[in-house]
């Protein structure tokens, strides 16, 4: 089912009754999200993405702007007549309830020519179970289940009723990190079985990264890039989306162009065509440095921590903007651990400049 978003705002009163304005959560969105597809709506807390998917489910109606399920206007239609299936962060599941009958409820709801039998609610229930693999489970009730155990039966019961779109909100957030990383690839298999189009909204980055065939980074209620994962890290739109993007984050300089090469600080590091004598901001990404004992960027060693098949190596510079900086450099690279600086050679690859004023990217 495609889903059309046609210039989406949603505005509230403002607390402050001394402030006639209007808070703007979400502002003129417009996208298309393809049928069949998972999209991840990704930013940090406040900027926008529950309210979106809100809107979608018909938790909130817009203020302006128009919702398309393929060629039928939703804008208007309840949250029970849209088809569509929620999960949310609390996985709301009913205690007294077993898992069978936590998945049954939605079913159990259906009228007219929808209704089924208890025999075919039972199957249904089952059928979705086996999809999310607790079929073992089914006669538990929360209290006797993991909480990965639960947010599955959760996703089981959104899915009993084979909605036209599938609507998750932080599915994720109250497990732990092996449980998530489990939990994430379950819900991109099922998601592919299935071919129900899914938007799941997260501000991890990571998670959104490994499991969306696009991905929408929002800020205070405005889109800031839609693409596919590895191209909004690789060319992020702004300053902004390259901050958000990463783990560790990209490291950000202030620097200067001069006769067509880059400044950091003191330390020419590289050769830059295209871009007038200007400071510009500059990121590079953690792997974006090489150590060299003849490299041009000269760094305060500040620590080197080995992660197994990587190595850390934390530093900072007269330059940077932050606490420090943060690098991913090969184990096998030879470093001294005592040694109080450390020289690196940079990638262009990896380099981006920015305008320091709007964060509008200048170069790569």
């Amino acid at each position: 089912m495609k889903i059309v978003l046609e210039n989406l705002t949603k505005l509230y009163p403002n607390r402050n009754k001394k402030i006639k304005e209007e808070v703007v959560a979400v502002n003129n969105f417009c996208f298309e999200i393809p049928d069949g597809k998972l999209i991840g709506l990704l930013g940090p807390s406040g900027c926008g993405k529950s309210t979106t998917l809100n809107m979608i489910c018909g938790l909130e109606k817009p203020t302006e702007g128009r919702i398309y399920f393929g060629d039928d206007d939703v804008t208007d239609l309840p949250p029970e007549n849209r088809g569509v299936g929620m999960v949310f962060q609390s996985y709301a599941l009913y205690p007294h309830l077993t898992a069978r009958q936590n998945i049954m409820f939605p079913l159990e709801n259906l009228k007219g020519e929808a209704k089924l039998t208890k025999e075919e609610m039972i199957a249904k229930a089952e059928e979705a179970a086996k999809l999310v693999q607790i079929e073992r489970l089914l006669d538990r009730k929360p209290s006797e289940m993991s909480g990965g155990q639960q947010q599955r039966v959760a996703i089981a019961r959104a899915l009993v009723k084979r909605p036209r779109v599938l609507l998750l909100d932080e599915p994720l957030s109250n497990l732990d990190a092996r449980l998530r990383l489990q939990t994430r690839e379950e819900i991109r298999r099922i998601q592919r079985e299935t071919g129900i189009t899914t938007v799941f909204v997260t501000h991890d980055q990571e998670e959104a990264m490994s499991i969306s065939d696009q991905i929408v980074v929002m800020e205070a209620g405005v889109v800031q890039q839609i693409a596919k994962p590895q191209e909004v890290y690789d060319n992020p739109a702004n300053l902004f989306v390259a901050k958000f993007l990463g783990t560790p984050p990209i490291n950000v300089f202030k620097g200067q162009v001069k006769g067509g090469a880059l400044y950091i600080g003191e330390n020419r590091v590289m050769e830059v065509k295209g871009i007038a004598d200007r400071p510009v901001t500059v990121g590079i990404r953690p792997e974006g440095f090489v150590p060299d004992a003849d490299g041009p960027l000269v760094c305060g060693q500040i620590g080197v921590e080995v992660m197994g098949r990587d190595t850390s190596i934390v530093a900072k510079h007269p330059a940077m903007e932050g606490v420090q900086i943060r690098t991913i450099v090969s184990s096998d690279s030879v470093i001294d651990p005592s040694s109080d600086t450390v020289r690196f050679q940079v990638r262009p690859s990896k380099t981006i400049l920015f305008d320091p004023s709007t964060g509008a990217v200048l170069g790569r």
